[in-house]
């Protein structure tokens, strides 16, 4: 699977392959060559999984209600996670 490809998937079903590859090289039921290829496709779906976790975690913002029960959004801050 190369770059493009991974970059059609949705989150869901990155890591979904991510977690079959990762079964496959513990199990150790893939050929040394397979297992180098496998291991470089689990590093770029990883990587596809990671951006768009932190892409998500860009766009979540909290909801203030003030004390003249104006609403207004703003960024998540880590503390409040």
């Amino acid at each position: 699977m190369n770059e493009n490809d991974i970059n059609q998937l949705n989150f869901e079903d990155a890591l979904s392959k991510l977690e079959t590859i990762v079964k496959e090289l513990e199990a150790g039921r893939i050929k040394l060559d397979d297992a180098v290829s496998a291991y470089e496709e689990a590093i770029a779906l990883k990587n596809f999984c990671e951006k768009k976790l932190q892409d998500a975690k860009l766009k979540i913002e909290k909801i203030e209600i003030h004390s003249d029960n104006k609403i207004t959004t703003a960024p998540l801050d880590k503390d409040d996670e």
